[in-house]
């Protein structure tokens, strides 16, 4: 027995090296270590505000040749359990998950199941014919001039936690009569087109997208922590609650929506590697470049010009090196993928605080490990709001409590499926939608500025009304306008006697 233990004890420290070896040489993220350096000591420092207990923060990656050479998390996952952010924590990730739908869509054109010149209405035949058609490449692209959902439900009232089944939303695009713009005439950023998009491929294919996504994607990558979210009572394991900022503190800021396309992708750090390293490695579809390459490249409008626009990611560049980038925010969560190809360098932010501004700091991430090979000086610094914008705003008018009466009624609109109730309350008209109430100023000729008396009213879009009469001079309802909304229609309810 002594000359066995005698022997494990000489050999102990070879094993040892051994195992540490293979432990720091592994290709898996999880066996990773990552060495302080001076690079990653000014990394910290830009985190340090949120790397405390009692904080939400953030989870970083840093990607270099397809492996992670820094991870870590700053802050708490979670507040009430005092559970710490890690690499391995699961955030929901905003719109950074709309690469996630679009590559779905390049999968299914790449088998010609689906052609991107497709009319919508091939897929979704509740969607309205409009003058010119709306195709599934103008979803991907931003280019269709649908009205974005989320905003209509806001300029609705249903704000907050307001809880919406995915039939809903699509209904409500559905009783849209109008659109921004002409399909292909601009660019404009809307949740709209990626939401349909989502709910073509489920249609195209005959599964839920969620599921689609789990075969075609996350499963032949590796991502075991990553997962659509249309199932508000799924367990999430890792999660990272997110959190908006009150009362000099903290609430909990997270949504019971089923909605997904647009966004809902739950993921981790140590997940998104294996989804960047696709990139160089394609191993989805026909494991062809070609299908990286389809998703790379920028939208084009009518008449020719390119957009910076992919498919569910943004093509620019910064310093001088060329970018694929998207980032994304909802309720607590915000998040960012940098991502420069030619020096095979990827930062990934995850955040579960309101307030984060994960893109700045991703920027900053790459200011630092990029510096020498930086062609170009670094952007301008973004301006401050110094009320400019309020300032624009039209200057009320004075209307006697008379006056203003005559404006009271119910006003009802079948785009928005909703009734405003118009009030003189205390010397000043008020108007009642589903969980808003707004404070109705006079600014011109039945004209009045709509602004919310609840705590968003900072986030709230400005918003119009132009009340509408009949030959006879008698109100008969009004047009809300919301930049780049216009023209809702609410038509007067009359009164019974």
């Amino acid at each position: 027995m002594n000359e066995a233990w005698a022997g494990i004890r000489r050999w102990a420290p070879l094993l040892l090296w051994a195992g540490a070896f293979i432990f720091l040489n592994s290709t898996s993220p999880l066996a990773a270590v990552y060495p302080r350096t001076p690079l990653t000591d000014r990394v910290d420092a830009l985190f340090a505000g949120w790397d405390r207990a009692g904080s939400p923060g953030a989870a970083l990656g840093i990607i270099r040749d397809g492996r992670l050479i820094y991870a870590r998390g700053y802050g708490m996952a979670n507040l009430e359990y005092d559970v710490p952010i890690t690499p391995q924590s699961v955030f929901r990730t905003g719109s950074v998950g709309k690469q996630f739908t679009a590559i779905c869509a390049a999968v299914l054109a790449e088998r010609g199941r689906l052609s991107l010149d497709d009319d919508i209405r091939k897929h979704l035949p509740e969607m309205p014919a409009y003058e010119r058609p709306i195709t599934v490449r103008h979803l991907i692209h931003h280019t269709s001039g649908l009205r974005d959902y989320l905003e209509l439900q806001g300029l609705a009232g249903r704000v907050d936690d307001y809880f919406f089944t995915k039939e809903e939303g699509i209904a409500l695009l559905a009783r849209q009569k109008g659109l921004n713009f002409p399909p292909g005439e601009k660019y404009q950023y809307s949740n709209s087109g990626y939401f349909l998009l989502g709910e073509i491929v489920a249609r195209v294919r005959g599964i839920s997208l969620r599921e689609f996504m789990r075969r075609e994607i996350f499963e032949p990558l590796g991502m075991k922590s990553t997962h659509l979210h249309d199932d508000r009572n799924f367990i999430v394991r890792n999660r990272a609650t997110g959190y908006a900022p009150r009362d000099g503190g903290y609430r909990i800021a997270m949504t019971q929506l089923e909605i997904v396309g647009d966004g809902s992708v739950f993921t981790s750090i140590e997940d998104f590697l294996l989804w960047d390293r696709n990139f160089y490695d394609n191993r989805l579809g026909r494991r062809t470049r070609g299908l990286i390459d389809m998703i790379l490249t920028p939208g084009r409008l009518n008449d020719g010009s390119a957009i910076d626009y992919a498919f569910g990611l943004r093509i620019d560049t910064y310093r001088g090196l060329r970018r694929v980038s998207h980032s994304g925010s909802y309720m607590g969560y915000r998040a960012t993928y940098r991502q420069f190809p030619d020096q095979r360098f990827s930062v990934v932010v995850f955040a579960n605080l309101s307030t984060f501004d994960p893109s700045r700091l991703a920027d900053a991430v790459a200011d630092i490990y990029l510096a020498d090979l930086f062609t170009g000086p670094p952007p301008p610094a973004e301006p401050r709001d110094d009320g400019a914008a309020r300032a624009k705003r039209p200057r009320a008018v004075r209307l006697p409590p008379p006056d203003l009466a005559r404006y009271a009624g119910d006003y009802y609109s079948g785009e928005l499926d909703v009734v405003a109730r118009i009030r003189p309350e205390g010397g000043r008209l008020r108007m009642r939608l589903v969980r808003t109430l707004d404070d109705l100023t006079p600014v011109g000729s039945d004209r009045f500025l709509a602004t919310y008396t609840n705590d968003d009213a900072d986030e709230a879009a400005p918003r119009t009304l132009e009340f509408l009469r009949d030959p006879a001079g008698a109100l008969s309802g009004f047009l809300m306008h919301a930049d780049p909304i216009h023209d809702i229609r609410f038509e007067r309810i009359p009164q019974s006697d």
